[in-house]
């Protein structure tokens, strides 16, 4: 496993409940068991606040972290974008991540491909957060 995965892990600032909240989801992994709760604040069509709670692998919770630390005071359809771009990235190598989600590809890469589902389980439940 690569270090920066567990590094990217271990920054859980955004592991909490938000209690006003405008949009909530949680979704499970049926592959493994990961379970993932999100909360988001959503004001003027930007996400304001993210926070998450899970029960699940390193690269998922690293996928969740990343996510909530880029994602706020960006726009739905700029978020949408970015999760359309990750899911198809195991799939072509020539996609190209605009320079402000360039964090993302440190984790999704070819490498982790076996562990595809658990990094776009975050992504999966913010889009269903959101209804997107």
């Amino acid at each position: 496993m690569d270090l920066r995965i567990l590094e990217i892990a271990s920054n859980t600032e955004n592991s909490k409940i938000l209690n006003k909240h405008t949009h909530k989801s949680k979704n499970k992994n049926p592959m493994c068991g990961d379970v993932m709760e999100i909360s988001l604040l959503v004001k003027n069509n930007k996400v304001v606040d993210m926070g998450y709670q899970c029960k699940s692998c390193v690269y998922c919770q690293a996928s969740v972290s990343l996510l909530s630390q880029n994602i706020k005071n960006k726009n739905l359809e700029e978020i949408k974008d970015l999760i359309n771009t990750c899911e198809n990235i195991f799939e072509n190598t020539k996609i190209i991540l605009e320079k402000k989600w360039l964090i993302f590809k440190e984790i999704f890469n070819r490498k982790n491909i076996s562990r595809k589902d658990c990094l776009l389980l975050p992504m999966r439940t913010v889009l269903k957060a959101l209804k997107l």
